[in-house]
């Protein structure tokens, strides 16, 4: 059981050190859980946020290993493959796209509202 929870944690590893994507996406869900902090957010927001997190980097992940497997079965342009590669590209931008308006539909209140206490 040891050695399989060291081989999903190497490949989170993997990822963080070799995708851009998942490091940006990693420091979006840092921020959205720092702003959950600082405005004492609910329990069902948090339920959303860490959700829309845990959502996007696992889609991350999951696109990271069908390109790699993609590249090893053909380094060569083949239309089938590039669907495979641009679907799963479409998954992780759909959640990304949902979790942003997510975060925003419970942080924008929130935000404008510490705005109008400050003026």
């Amino acid at each position: 059981m040891k050695k399989v929870f060291m081989f999903a944690v190497n490949g989170v590893i993997h990822c963080f050190r070799n995708e851009l994507n998942f490091r940006i996406q990693l420091v979006a869900a840092l921020i959205a859980v720092l702003l959950g902090f600082i405005f004492n957010i609910n329990q069902t927001e948090w339920l959303v946020i860490i959700l829309c997190c845990i959502i996007v980097l696992a889609l991350e992940l999951i696109n990271t290993a069908i390109e790699n497997l993609c590249d090893l079965v053909s380094k060569d342009f083949h239309p089938v493959i590039k669907i495979v590669k641009d679907t799963a590209a479409g998954a992780v931008l759909v959640s990304a796209v949902g979790a942003a308006v997510a975060g925003a539909v419970i942080f924008v209140p929130l935000i404008i509202h510490q705005i109008k206490i400050l003026l």
